[in-house]
């Protein structure tokens, strides 16, 4: 058997991707699944972005790229993030990575040490524990609840702060709850870590363009905390350009170059046509961005109206991304049907795939155990019908 080395055992598989792949087996053999466990718009990428990448090849953009980036991508960049966002990053602030998870890793690698403590508000992407860890990080789980939408107050962000505390990771909006930090409560957060200069905050922005709230605030937007933050963002989710892997870190020079020297040696720069795709849906038209994100709203709407026929399954009206995630602890230590016990919200997922043919995630991978996520990047009809095949399976459950 081969040998394997000791850092394999500090990486969890993805429990995201594993329910899609049970959900996917089933499938295959003829049973009709509703997949509410990916997370991936079920929207092609748009036409005039596909036709940048076929214009790219025809021009030459078929070669190595720089690690970091084009320069025309870096500076496209860096162009949204002032106009857009209103942060003060040039094209030497940005590396352009294969994917946001690439960013997020690269940051993390340059970052931290053995023994750092890295808090993490939960629920948290499934993925943050892991990559921490990886590394020889301690991840720092700040529990919150469906009452409080998810969110850490201020005063419970600082009472988790120890002396080894290096570092803050976060996404707004939330995967997997879809809340969204405000302004103000923002500022809160800000007033508390201007008093801890050597916590670095890592900001996981890739679901900024599914916002239901009106407009997208950062702590990049504070002036005081400039030199220790770096945002994550990317173009799978706001594009539905998952499989162009594309992903950036915008952040101090340092740390781009300590990234930069982290990428070259593990990857390179990622793909020259996926970057000059990426060119034109920041410089394009931004209308079907703004016409996805629409409809994921009304799905919302609908998908987390129907599922809250159910008094026993409370959950948050989100206001980002596409997900829901509801409360689930009603229906632990129930018996199904044929006698089996639920013990966990692992064994709840399961029993909706099983029984009634709908895929959801554990909370158990988000850090939170009492709760399962569905995504809505389904049609209309799918969530309906998704939601009136999850309400029948938890009604046939008995305690």
């Amino acid at each position: 058997m081969t040998r394997l080395s000791n850092r394999l055992s500090e990486i969890i598989e993805s429990q995201t991707l594993a329910m899609t792949k049970r959900s996917r087996e089933l499938k295959n053999t003829g049973v009709d699944v509703i997949n509410l466990s990916i997370g991936e718009p079920d929207f092609n990428t748009p036409k005039h972005i596909c036709d940048a990448a076929s214009i790219a090849m025809e021009n030459g953009y078929t070669h190595y790229p720089p690690v970091a980036g084009l320069p025309e991508l870096r500076f496209a960049i860096a162009n949204k993030l002032q106009k857009e966002n209103g942060f003060a990053y040039n094209a030497e602030n940005i590396i352009v990575s294969n994917g946001a998870k690439h960013s997020l890793l690269n940051a993390i690698l340059a970052l931290l040490n053995p023994g750092d403590e890295v808090l993490v508000p939960a629920p948290y992407w499934v993925s943050y524990p892991s990559l921490i860890q990886y590394v020889g990080g301690v991840p720092i789980g700040i529990p919150t609840s469906v009452e409080e939408d998810f969110k850490v107050s201020a005063a419970k962000l600082e009472a988790c702060i120890t002396p080894k505390t290096r570092m803050l990771l976060f996404s707004s909006p939330c995967n997997p709850s879809g809340s969204v930090m405000s302004e103000i409560e923002l500022m809160a957060w800000r007033d508390v870590l201007v008093k801890y200069p050597d916590i670095f905050i890592l900001s996981d922005e890739i679901y900024e363009k599914i916002n239901y709230a009106g407009s997208h605030h950062s702590l990049a937007n504070f002036p005081e905390l400039h030199d220790r933050i770096a945002v994550v963002n990317g173009l799978s989710k706001g594009y539905a350009m998952t499989g162009w892997r594309m992903g950036y870190l915008a952040g101090p020079v340092d740390l781009i170059a300590a990234c930069e020297k982290i990428q070259g040696l593990m990857t390179s720069g990622a793909s020259s046509v996926s970057q000059m795709a990426s060119v034109m849906a920041f410089n394009g038209p931004q209308n079907t961005v703004e016409e996805m994100c629409g409809i994921f709203q009304k799905r919302r709407d609908i998908f987390h109206a129907a599922l809250c026929k159910n008094p026993y399954l409370p959950c948050n009206l989100p206001d980002g991304a596409f997900y829901l995630f509801p409360d689930i602890s009603h229906y632990l230590n129930t018996h199904t049907p044929k006698g089996d016990k639920i013990h966990t919200a692992d064994d709840l997922c399961l029993y909706l795939l099983d029984t009634g043919h709908v895929s959801a995630v554990s909370g158990e991978a988000f850090g939170h155990p009492s709760c399962i996520r569905f995504s809505y990047a389904a049609s209309e009809e799918q969530l309906i019908e998704a939601a009136d095949r999850i309400n029948t399976a938890l009604g046939n459950l008995r305690h």
